[in-house]
């Protein structure tokens, strides 16, 4: 078989919710490259007993790309482990375009993602009829990376959406300065740590309590913000896809 890397979602945590084909490739694969520091070490149990494992929590991406090609040498099949979802924050499109330039082919297997894992943590659909019917997913500016000028939390904070706000819990209190003006001190809220990990963790407060609920719980990584009307509504219209006189393809109005 002709030498691949393939990208696999891993997941927010639990071993268990890898979807199907991640669990079947790391199966088969010769080598896992995963990463230590956020990847859970119980899906390596899913690899074959003869699978080089390497944790590449250490590398940079000169070290990387050497695997990568010692990998294609020897026409090796490469599991390749990334936490949540592969589709954002993953760091994946350096790896992408320097695999393209080596003529290494690749695969992607998408993943659950923290915010889902999140969502059903807090038995919460985060969007609501008649209450907000988008999530914007963001992060503000880092050490890792800047944001885009135009890509600010008060510009999103100004649509009334339900942030999923990743990569900031160091910054939470500026996260809630920043969000009340268009939010509120009443607006439900909460920091999600580690949904899906047995040390998983929620907070949950009116927004304008939420630094001080949080302050003090040690939680300084794999947290995520959720900021909306959305967490809490009760008082809602129903969908229309339920009522009787809605027809759609595969039901006919009664």
């Amino acid at each position: 078989m002709k030498a691949c890397v393939h990208f696999i979602g891993a997941g927010p945590g639990a071993a268990d919710l890898i979807t199907l084909r991640g669990m079947q490739l790391l199966q088969r694969c010769d080598w896992c490259l995963y990463a230590g520091s956020t990847v859970n070490e119980e899906l390596l149990d899913y690899c074959s007993e003869k699978a080089r494992l390497v944790n590449t929590a250490p590398l940079d991406l000169q070290s990387l790309t050497a695997l990568y090609q010692q990998a294609a040498e020897e026409g090796c099949q490469v599991a390749r482990l990334h936490s949540g979802d592969l589709s954002f924050f993953s760091a994946l499109a350096e790896q992408l375009r320097l695999l393209e330039q080596l003529s290494i082919p690749y695969t992607l297997t998408p993943g659950v993602p923290a915010f889902a894992a999140a969502s059903a943590l807090l038995q919460r659909e985060l969007t609501v009829p008649a209450v907000t019917q988008s999530v914007v997913l963001t992060r503000i500016a880092g050490r890792a990376s800047a944001m885009p000028a135009n890509e600010t939390l008060e510009s999103f904070a100004a649509t009334g959406a339900t942030l999923a706000i990743h990569l900031a819990i160091q910054q939470l209190e500026s996260v809630v300065e920043r969000a009340l003006p268009f939010y509120g001190e009443g607006c439900p809220a909460a920091v999600v740590y580690r949904a899906s990990w047995p040390d998983e963790q929620v907070i949950k407060a009116p927004l304008g309590k939420l630094t001080h609920r949080v302050k003090g719980q040690a939680i300084t990584r794999s947290a995520l913000i959720l900021i909306g009307p959305a967490l809490e509504a009760s008082s809602f219209e129903g969908s229309a896809l339920y009522t009787k006189d809605y027809a759609r393809q595969f039901r006919v109005s009664k």
